[in-house]
This record gives C-alpha cells, sequence and structure tokens, in this order.
C-alpha cells in the first residue's frame, strides 16, 4: 500500500498541473489524498490565504512525505537543529526569526554579492566550456548545484572549502524526508545531514567568540538578544536554534535556485525560437526569468492548518485543517495569466506567486532573480548554440518544494 501511493504521490509531482487545472475548474476545493490536503490553486484563493497568517497557520507547513526510520532517527538525534524555523513559525515568532534574515539579504547586501556572483557564474562556464562550438555538459551537477550554494555560502560566511560538504547535506535532508529510501541509505543520508549541522555548529561558536559582518553573525545575534550568559559562548539550547536557522536558510538559499535554473534552461530551450530571441535580444533576460519562474514555479506550494473553522472557496473548513496552498497553481490560473500555460517570454507580466506573498514572501528572492539573470547572461553570450541533448531523456523531480530536472543534459 505504501509503495502505491509513493507510486499514486509521484505521477502528481512529477506533473502536477493537470491536477491543478481539475482544481481550478471545480467548485470549493478540492481534496487531494494524495497531499493529505484540500488543494487550493485558485490565484485569488492563494492569495486569500497568504493574507491571513492568523487563520492559516505556517506551523506544520513542512511535513516530511517519510518517515526516517528508527535507525536514522537515533543518527539525526546526534546532530543539531530541530527546532522551529522562519517558515514553520507564526506571528511574533516568526517576525524575530525572520529579521535577521531580511537584514542579511537587504538590496545592499545582495548588491555586494554580485561580483562574486558574477566571477562564480563565469568560472562554472569556463571549466566546460572551453570550446564554444562543440561540446556537451550536465548542467546541473557542473553548474545549477554549484552556484547558488557558492553565493548564499559566501553571504553566510562559509569558507568555500566547506560549501559543498553543506550543500550536500542540504541535498541528503530533503531525500531522507521527501523520497523513499531503503534504511541503510537512510542512515547515510542521515550521517550527511548530522556532518552539515556540526559544521555550521562550529560557525555558531566562532561567531559568537568573534562576530563579523555575515549573515552567520545576524543569526547568532538574534539567538542570544535579550538572554544572559557567558559573554562569547551559547547554551546548547541555542546552539540548537542557531544551527536550526542556518540550516534552513541555507537549504531554502541553494536547493530552491537551483531548481530555479534547471526549470529555467529546461523551458527556455524548449521553445528553441524564445532561446533564439533571447541570445538576440538580452535585455529581455528579467523578463524571462520571471516567465520561467511563472511558468514551472521550484516551489510548489507550502501546506497551512486552520486555526478555526472557517470558509475558503466556498468550502467550509474545521479547525485543524490541512490545506496545500498551491503557488504552481495559482502561476497557471488563467483569470491572472491568459493563455498560462503558454511559455511565452514576451508576454506582459502579472504579478505571480514564485516567491510567495505576504507575511512568508520569500527575503531572497531578489538574490535568486540576480542569479538567474547571471546565469542566462553567460550562457546566452557564450553558448547562443546551446540545446537539450537528444539521447538523454528529462526527467523531473518527484517533489512539491523544488521541482527542477534530475539531470540537464546539453550540447552546442
Amino acid at each position: 500500500m505504501d509503495d502505491q501511493l509513493h507510486g499514486v504521490r509521484d505521477e502528481l509531482q512529477r506533473d502536477p498541473y493537470p491536477h491543478y487545472d481539475r482544481a481550478r475548474r471545480a467548485p470549493g476545493l478540492t481534496r487531494v489524498p494524495e497531499l493529505d490536503a484540500w488543494l487550493v490553486a485558485r490565484d485569488a484563493d492563494v492569495r486569500e490565504v497568504l493574507r491571513r497568517p492568523e487563520d492559516f497557520s505556517s506551523a506544520n507547513s513542512l511535513l516530511p512525505d517519510v518517515l526516517p526510520s528508527p535507525a536514522a532517527l537515533a543518527v539525526l538525534g546526534g546532530g543539531f537543529g530541530g527546532r522551529p524555523v522562519v517558515v514553520t513559525s507564526d506571528g511574533a515568532r516568526h517576525q524575530q526569526l525572520r529579521a535577521p534574515i531580511v537584514r542579511g539579504l537587504s538590496p545592499s547586501r545582495v548588491a555586494a554579492v554580485l561580483p562574486y556572483a558574477a566571477e562564480r557564474a563565469a568560472a562554472l562556464v569556463d571549466a566546460f566550456a572551453p570550446d564554444p562550438k562543440n561540446g556537451r555538459v550536465e548542467l546541473m551537477s557542473a553548474y545549477a548545484r554549484r552556484l547558488p550554494g557558492d553565493v548564499v555560502g559566501r553571504i553566510v560566511g562559509l569558507d568555500p572549502s566547506d560549501v559543498p560538504a553543506v550543500v550536500h547535506g542540504g541535498h541528503r535532508a530533503e531525500e531522507l524526508l521527501f523520497r523513499p529510501l531503503g534504511e541503510d541509505e537512510q542512515i547515510a543520508a542521515a550521517e550527511d545531514v548530522v556532518a552539515m549541522q556540526h559544521i555550521l555548529d562550529r560557525y555558531v561558536r566562532e561567531r559568537a567568540a568573534r562576530p563579523r559582518e555575515d549573515l552567520a553573525t545576524e543569526i547568532v545575534a538574534s539567538v542570544t538578544e535579550g538572554t544572559e550568559g557567558t559573554e562569547g559562548e551559547l547554551t546548547l539550547e541555542q546552539r540548537h536554534e542557531a544551527v536550526a536557522h542556518l540550516q534552513n536558510l541555507l537549504i531554502a538559499g541553494h536547493l530552491t535556485t537551483t531548481a530555479l535554473i534547471g526549470t529555467t534552461v529546461l523551458h527556455l530551450l524548449r521553445h528553441p525560437r524564445q532561446w533564439e530571441l533571447l541570445c538576440a535580444e538580452p535585455d529581455r533576460i528579467p523578463a524571462a526569468v520571471e516567465e520561467a519562474a511563472r511558468y514551472d514555479t521550484a516551489l510548489q506550494g507550502f501546506r497551512r492548518i486552520t486555526t478555526r473553522p472557517l470558509t475558503l472557496a466556498g468550502t467550509e473548513l474545521p479547525a485543524g485543517a490541512t490545506v496545500f496552498v498551491a503557488f504552481g497553481g495559482a502561476n497557471r490560473d488563467p483569470v491572472r495569466h491568459p493563455q498560462p500555460d503558454e511559455f511565452d517570454i514576451t508576454r506582459t507580466p502579472e504579478r505571480h506567486l514564485a516567491f510567495g506573498f505576504g507575511a512568508h514572501g520569500c527575503p531572497g528572492a531578489q538574490l535568486a532573480r540576480e542569479q538567474l539573470r547571471l546565469t542566462l547572461g553567460e550562457l546566452t553570450r557564450r553558448l547562443p548554440g546551446l540545446g537539450l541533448a537528444a539521447d538523454h531523456r528529462v526527467t523531473m523531480r518527484p517533489t512539491m518544494i523544488h521541482r527542477s530536472p534530475y539531470r540537464l543534459h546539453l550540447t552546442w
């Protein structure tokens, strides 16, 4: 039965858009067993939920699809974290957790990191494109999984030598909680997650003792604000809180942008005329970024829990009901986006929900957009003959939180 459920869920997650379309056409809300939630797929309804965080709690927004085995949980018990983070908090606690991230990802901080991001983007392309007329690359491993980790690591204050292990640990955390793995693989994934957490704990303790101008220091300061203790030393609870906060920030900071890079390049190359237009008119890159984010949203949605009995879209919901707020569904709603199933970088843009909205809107949206712009600038300028490799089928990862190709083989 579990295998059957995983199979049905995989089918939905690999291509959720037909499900969204049916849900938008149906009266009221649609109950989707594979999500164990009511599906909210219309733009207006999604925005209503996001405007009412007091009625739709985020406390259980990141429920895992898979519960790790007791052996894997025992391994995780030797790590750090496991505390509420910004995406799973409400009210004053959410504002407290969000504040250092907003400061750390301010427009000035993003602007300051862009020269480094441009340098890394160019260097990564240099590594696989020495011959601009004849070559091939698997873009996810050679570029998309590397640039975002380097950039967010720089903002957080990680040494470049620690970034690969932290990025790997983030990917393994996602696999452990959202993919069915055998017990041995669960244990191995848990060990990678714990290794990442111990690296982050080292940074937490170092920044407590010697603050710097980086986001790690901002987060450490936020967990010690208003508390008494020995200067430069943290309690075990404070270390757990800071590591949980850092882990969530880093995973959100690199996994989402990695996914966006993959889907953006995929859809541009699936529409060769639009790719050619972009190469000829690079001023269209910002619009292409917005269209790609709308068309195939990396973060398909989050769960919310009703805090009281209420009515949404004509459907009566009791307190404690789970809704899945589908950003990806809203972004294909024809009421807001004409011909929503067409990928068109020339369309007149409407405000989409790829980066959320309201109190929980993504504070890293600008950083993600800038990395996508840099990526498209590099690829259109240096590899205008880029295309999808005919000998490799593109398979989407079955997930609702970081939707992207497993691999993206390209030729030129």
